[in-house]
């Protein structure tokens, strides 16, 4: 069976139909639109067209497409708008013939259907009224629908086409048409007649010009999940391909169809074919200069190529100006070399050339290059002569120049390339002979704390100098995983390790076991003990910077599993043999552990101003990621301590030091996931959503798509989809290897939280039993305390039920004794302290009032809505049973604007309900001079407000204590609001009243609310 590549899902051009969503209201409303759109080829008008077309349905709206057709220099006169309307004559019928009634001798020169042309001259008056008659049954047609006419491809269209096309647009004044037309862009040479016929038209009111530009990855990745039919493609092909296709969705559906056939390098036959059809019909001597120009790189300099070709200037710039004006080549932006139209075309181009053509042009170029450098920027020099130096298969030149390019890359932050070019290095190691293997070409540029050489003493054997594969594999290592690639990581660091005698090389084999441990530990895979197996490896030798990375690795390990203040030791150890051997990167990592540490022990001043300081130091040193690090750990501790908004700017700092040291493949998602908390916390979950969304790293490449799931499913969770909370949480614990606190206790209180709103206290009373059964070394109050108070407040709401009330006490128990080993240091900690004794009290059917005050009174200053809500309804719901109902009021009211605030669209319906149920709303309207209207005492039934509420709750199966009980009246006056509901309802019992609020549908509203 033949697989289809085209994506079963219309990705993005969310802004584009819903621009032509809104040109076909406005043409309903009798004000005639037309929208030009127009794209390169492939980059999806039709299928836009489509989509659109299929929300246009009859009988108040009808489509007709006609579209332009290749022949020879124009199109058939008037073939599209004829197409058109023979397919709204076949869809409208009779209707068609009645609109065109009385001009079938001047339709027919458009439709012969229509019989025999009349006898009018030929000349301009004749198209004069074929126009205008045209113009007049489109007015007919659209008098009782609205009429969308679509005409493709305008950029085949013929003059007369055009014309007629421009008369309608121009004189249908308040006809209900949409015109739409495509064109491409990209066929739209100086010369093309299009051109300065949609700049005239663009001139009118009811024109729009709507532009379609290339996919970006997201919707390359979206368009691929589709077409693959997977949730989430690979990114690495996500990646190839659209680096590949530059965005071009039908490049995509033509790579990914290859892609799925095993063909993952090269150009697909068919593709190739389509790409070099305007290259093939170019002369002789352009297509030639543009197969050597392909081999120039992605973008030519102009005097580059002119050195190579040696041909006269004046013919090769015709030949250029050619290749320009067909739409192969484009000036770049600096306007002083060329590019491709598009990369694939340039790579259809090169694959023309036979191999020793290739060799000798690449031969050629760089040769030309290294005579006169200043014919490139500076920056691209040495990429770009490695490249010509590699594929001209010169190994003893690609090499060395490939180090100095990878060089070059690392200096400009630009890790994946540096990676590729030391892959090349291993690559042609065995090639190149052993004098240039063993050229001192590395002295000046070793991969962090790796050893220069492994030596143990002073003495330095004879080979020292030069360059070894183990020091390429060490570079390479860095490289991966600064620019995020970890599998590829440990693949070298496995060859390196095998490369290595233990024995001899002690302190190498130790520097990649820590290599190995670094990126075990950003996957979230065990790594076999590999910090302890390097301590072993190095503990005999003398201070180095080495034996500090060790230590400061087992510090961190300790801090981020299970902290104890032997780690805050080992961190200090570290630190100070770091000051010792001058490895001042290694210093500020283990006081930035050391800090945290800090944190964890109930010390959280001093552990901002070891940050804070370490984080300066980091700066001074230009150490990247060491200051990724210090900020995303300082974010963290702001986040624990209650103050979001410094959290939120030190987020946002990291993530531009990130961004600006090419380091956001391994920084970017923990600080994404920072930033993210601290705007949920501050109740910006709009900005959160949109800033997780416009994260453009996922699995596998980031290591922290577990946490950005975690907080997905918070914010669904805050927006009232629970379903999706669920699953998304579930999917984060899943992908959750490591198990550290920092990620299980949130887990955890999200998954209570979830369960507890679904009505099912048991199972969140078992969510909260493991997560208690953790054994934790520190406090990690701001993470337990949260917990605590949701765990206990789901077993207060379920007071009452058999199956809960069953093994309450022995959970209060161990909340209350989980408790007592937290040591609150700040307010907000307080404040949560304070919350769960009033949920604690609630559970157990104790007075809470003072509880909730002090809770309110921590809260305000904070600044953080989502507790202060929570604890102003409890306050609320305290007040309104002990019947002060001004205190209930005004708590209310401040606890709807601060649950609006936090987004929490459950909380916020809770805090209405309240209201709605202690007759507050009422009350408050009343006494603000609001009317009560006849609505209020229910449809034709003469019942009061209250009696209303009471038989809501009677036909839900509440007996008199139970509506007492949620109404805050007595059992008493329960039961007479019951009979007075009865007689009115003229029925005999409870039953029969329930099932005339059910019928009568009095509910449905509140019920869907």
């Amino acid at each position: 069976m033949e697989q289809i590549s085209v994506s079963p899902v219309f990705v993005g051009r969310g802004r584009e139909t819903e621009l032509l969503a809104t040109a076909l209201a406005r043409a309903a409303a009798g004000e005639p639109q037309a929208v030009l759109v127009g794209g390169e080829a492939g980059i999806g008008k039709t299928r836009l067209v489509e989509e659109f077309l299929d929300g246009v349905g009859a009988p108040s709206a009808v489509a007709a497409v006609g579209g332009c057709l290749e022949v020879g220099a124009e199109g058939l006169p008037y073939g599209p708008l004829a197409t058109a309307l023979r397919r709204l004559h076949r869809e409208l019928g009779p209707a068609f013939e009645q609109a065109a009634a009385g001009m079938e001798g001047h339709l027919a020169r458009l439709l012969p259907e229509f019989g025999e042309a009349d006898a009018g001259s030929n000349d301009e008056f004749g198209r004069a009224r074929l126009f205008d008659r045209t113009a007049r049954l489109i007015e007919r047609l659209a008098e009782d629908r609205t009429l969308v006419l679509v005409v493709e491809d305008l950029h085949w269209s013929d003059r007369s086409t055009r014309d007629l096309l421009a008369y309608l647009i121009r004189t249908l004044h308040r006809a209900r048409v949409l015109v739409l037309a495509t064109y491409r862009s990209d066929d739209l040479h100086r010369r093309h007649p299009l051109r300065p016929y949609l700049a005239e038209l663009e001139r009118l009111r009811t024109v729009q010009r709507l532009e379609l530009e290339r996919f970006g990855p997201a919707e390359t990745a979206a368009q691929l999940a589709g077409i693959l039919g997977v949730a989430t493609p690979d990114r690495v092909l996500v990646d190839r391909i659209h680096r590949r296709a530059e965005g071009n969705p039908f490049f995509v559906e033509q790579l990914a169809s290859a892609a799925r056939e095993g063909c993952t390098a090269g150009i697909p036959d068919s593709l190739r074919d389509i790409l070099l059809v305007r290259v093939e019909t170019l002369p002789d001597h352009t297509q030639q200069i543009l197969r050597i120009a392909a081999e120039g790189g992605t973008r030519v300099e102009h005097d580059l190529l002119a050195a190579v070709l040696d041909d006269p200037e004046e013919v090769l710039i015709e030949a250029l100006r050619t290749a320009v004006g067909a739409g192969v080549l484009r000036p770049d932006t600096d306007g002083d070399g060329y590019c491709f139209r598009h990369a694939l075309v340039r790579e259809a181009v090169s694959d023309d050339l036979l191999p020793g053509e290739r060799h000798r042009t690449n031969r050629r170029f760089a040769a030309v290059l290294e005579a006169d450098p200043g014919l490139v920027r500076g920056e691209a020099c040495a990429a770009r002569l490695a490249n010509y130096w590699y594929h001209a298969h010169e190994a003893d030149r690609a090499l060395p120049t490939a180090l100095d390019a990878a060089l070059q890359a690392r200096r400009r932050n630009a890790f994946a390339e540096q990676l590729r070019m030391l892959e090349r290095v291993l690559e042609l190691w065995d090639e190149v002979p052993d004098g240039v293997r063993s050229t001192p070409v590395r002295p000046y540029d070793r991969a962090e704390t790796y050893p220069s050489c492994g030596c143990t003493g002073e003495a330095h054997e004879p080979g020292c100098a030069g360059l070894h594969l183990v020091d390429v594999l060490a570079e390479a290592v860095v490289a991966a995983r600064r620019s995020g690639d970890w599998d590829r990581a440990i693949a070298l660091v496995r060859r390196a390790l095998d490369l290595l005698d233990e024995d001899t090389d002690p302190a190498r084999a130790a520097w990649f076991r820590v290599q190995l441990a670094k990126t075990c530990g950003h996957l979230e895979r065990p790594d076999g003990g590999e910090i302890q197996y390097a301590y072993r490896l190095v503990s005999g030798l003398g201070p180095s910077a080495v034996q500090a990375e060790v230590l400061a690795m087992e510090a961190a390990q300790g801090m981020l599993g299970h902290p104890d203040r032997s780690h805050m030791a080992v961190a200090e150890q570290a630190a100070k043999i770091a000051r010792e051997v001058g490895a001042d990167a290694v210093e500020q990592h283990a006081r930035i552990t050391l800090a945290g540490l800090y944190g964890e022990f109930g010390e959280p001043e001093r552990a901002i101003a070891l940050l804070t300081d370490a984080i300066g130091r980091a700066r001074e040193l230009g150490a990247a990621d060491v200051l990724c690090r210090g900020l995303n750990n300082l974010s963290c501790l702001m986040q624990g301590l209650g103050r979001s908004a410094e959290a939120l700017d030190r987020s946002r700092e990291g993530l531009q030091v990130a961004g600006r040291t090419g380091l956001l493949g391994t920084a970017g998602g923990c600080l994404t996931g920072n930033l993210v908390e601290a705007l949920t916390a501050l109740g910006r979950c709009a900005e959160a959503a949109a800033t997780l969304d416009a994260w453009e790293y996922g699995p596998p490449l980031d290591p922290y798509h577990e946490f950005l799931d975690r907080l997905r499913g918070e914010l669904s969770f805050l927006a009232g989809d629970l379903d999706s909370a669920a699953e998304l949480n579930r999917r984060a614990r899943a992908a959750d290897l490591a198990r550290q606190p920092q990620n299980v206790l949130p887990s955890a209180m999200l998954a209570v939280r979830i369960h507890a709103r679904q009505g099912r206290p048991l199972a969140a009373r078992s969510e909260l039993l493991a997560a208690l059964d953790i054994e934790l070394t520190a406090g990690h109050e701001a993470l337990m305390l949260p917990l605590l108070v949701h765990g206990a407040g789901a077993e207060a709401d379920s007071h009452g039920l058999p199956a809960a009330d069953l093994g309450r006490p022995v959970v209060l128990r161990r909340i209350a004794e989980a408790a007592a080993r937290l040591e609150p240091q700040v307010p907000l900690h307080r404040a949560w302290v304070r919350l769960l004794d009033g949920e604690l009290a609630r559970a157990e059917g104790r007075d809470a009032r003072r509880h909730w005050a002090e809770a309110i009174g921590l809260l305000r200053p904070v600044g953080l809505p989502g507790p202060l809500a929570l604890a102003l309804l409890r306050a609320a719901e305290s007040a309104a049973a002990a019947g002060r109902r001004d205190e209930a009021r005004a708590l209310l009211e401040e606890a709807a604007d601060t649950a609006r605030a936090s987004g929490d669209r459950y909380l916020e319906s809770e805090v209405a309900h309240l209201a709605g149920r202690a007759r507050l709303t009422a009350e408050r309207a009343e006494a603000r001079g609001g009317a009560r209207t006849a609505a209020d005492d229910g449809p034709e039934l003469g019942l009061t407000r209250r009696e209303r509420d009471v038989l809501r709750l009677l036909t839900l199966g509440r007996t008199n204590r139970q509506i007492a009980e949620e109404l805050y009246i007595s059992p008493k006056t329960a039961s007479v609001h019951v009979s007075n509901i009865l007689a009115k309802l003229g029925v005999s019992g409870r039953g029969e009243a329930a099932a005339v609020a059910h019928r009568l549908r009095l509910f449905e509203a509140e019920t869907a609310v």
